[in-house]
């Protein structure tokens, strides 16, 4: 064998370290696989823990605001507002005003011509007349018969008899005379006259036509209204009637004038809450001296109500309606699902006031999913505050008293 052959033999000390290197690396390898492999099964791990745990929207409890505005229709009132219907029958004679005269109290509307009044007034007189002449005469008769009993000419039932005659007469006259007194007084009605002060609203009658005494046999022939104030009348939802109190101010905003507000103040209430509609009837004044406002009109009133004390807000989207009644999901510090009852008080719409059951502090779940339950694990997305109840409005269209 030459040298050079023995030179490129490696040795057998030589060929035993590259063996250990060659295992060793392999080795190496094996451990990176298993280690990265394993890394990635715990990361797997997480994911599907991560993903199983439902994200949800937490919110915080609002505090009601110091002042809520109710906003409710109203119908708007004359303070006085009278019909004028005619006490006499006949026909009418003349009519002095129109629709939108101011009128004064005692001031002649009209004159209503009465020929059966008056021929009645006439017999009525007549009546009268011939009744007094039978009194005077059985006065006379009477004062003779008495002379002649205290002689003994006549018997004394006979003169009792002209004593009682002599009375029947004297309560005849009585009777004549009040019947005259009557028919003087309607006979006063021929001339139809403003009870108070005010403007004529409305004018239906017209010279000629056949005129009925009384309420119930036709239209009135003018009508009156007082607008130096105005009444106006609200249907306050139950929820809200307590917190509705006389001298209490308000706003009145009508829809013609966008912009402007008239100052109302509260002066009763029926104190009585309506079974038709669960309301309370409340009724305001407002100051009407210039006029601006017209009665009969409808108005939006703004009630400035304070805050129930330690009442807070929620979202509807927040409430859960089950069997055990009213609830929300609340988070707690671990993280799970605590429920909770609660009692609300007024609803805004969109928003409710809760009096009872939930802390400020409590973190409140927003929509929550239907199989939530109680000690379920949550993920919190965000944390919002529940934004105030800016006004409440109640449809109650029929005031509507």
């Amino acid at each position: 064998m030459s040298d050079s052959t023995h030179l490129q033999r490696p040795s057998p000390r030589r060929l035993r370290l590259l063996g250990i290197l060659a295992l060793a690396i392999a080795l190496a390898l094996a451990l990176t696989g298993i280690t990265a492999r394993t890394l990635r099964e715990h990361a797997l791990k997480r994911k599907i823990d991560t993903d199983s745990v439902p994200t949800v929207s937490v919110i915080v409890p609002a505090q009601v605001d110091s002042k809520q505005e109710l906003v409710l229709p109203s119908n708007v009132q004359p303070y006085y507002d009278a019909p004028i219907y005619a006490r006499v029958p006949g026909y009418l004679k003349k009519w002095y005003v129109d629709i939108g005269t101011q009128v004064k109290a005692g001031e002649v509307l009209a004159d209503i011509e009465t020929p059966e009044l008056d021929q009645q007034l006439q017999q009525a007189r007549a009546d009268l007349a011939t009744a007094v002449a039978k009194e005077k005469f059985a006065e006379t008769t009477n004062q003779r018969w008495q002379k002649m009993l205290s002689a003994t000419s006549v018997s004394k039932q006979e003169a009792e008899e002209k004593s009682s005659d002599f009375d029947a007469r004297k309560a005849e006259v009585t009777a004549q005379r009040a019947n005259v007194d009557r028919l003087q007084a309607m006979a006063g009605f021929k001339r139809v006259v403003a009870p108070f002060d005010g403007a004529i609203t409305a004018r239906k009658t017209d010279i000629g036509a056949l005129i009925n005494a009384g309420s119930g046999s036709g239209p009135e022939l003018f009508r009156v209204a007082d607008t130096h104030k105005l009444r106006i009348y609200v249907d306050v939802p139950q929820a809200y009637a307590e917190r509705i109190t006389i001298g209490m101010q308000a706003k009145l905003q009508l829809p013609e004038r966008p912009g402007r507000s008239y100052p109302a103040t509260v002066v009763s209430t029926a104190n009585a809450i309506a079974e038709s509609s669960r309301t309370l009837l409340v009724q305001l004044e407002a100051d009407n001296a210039d006029g601006k406002l017209i009665a009969g009109s409808y108005a939006d009133v703004h009630f400035d109500l304070p805050a129930s004390a330690g009442a807070l807000q929620l979202p509807v989207t927040s409430l859960i309606f089950r069997q055990n009644g009213l609830r929300v999901a609340t988070v707690g510090k671990d993280d799970k699902v605590a429920m909770k009852s609660v009692e609300i008080g007024r609803d805004y719409g969109t928003k409710v006031e809760i009096v009872a059951g939930l802390d400020p502090s409590d973190r409140v779940i927003d929509s929550p999913p239907d199989w939530l339950a109680q000690g379920d694990t949550v993920r919190a997305a965000q944390l919002e505050k529940a934004g105030p109840t800016i006004a409440a409005t109640h449809a109650s269209e029929g005031s509507k008293q």
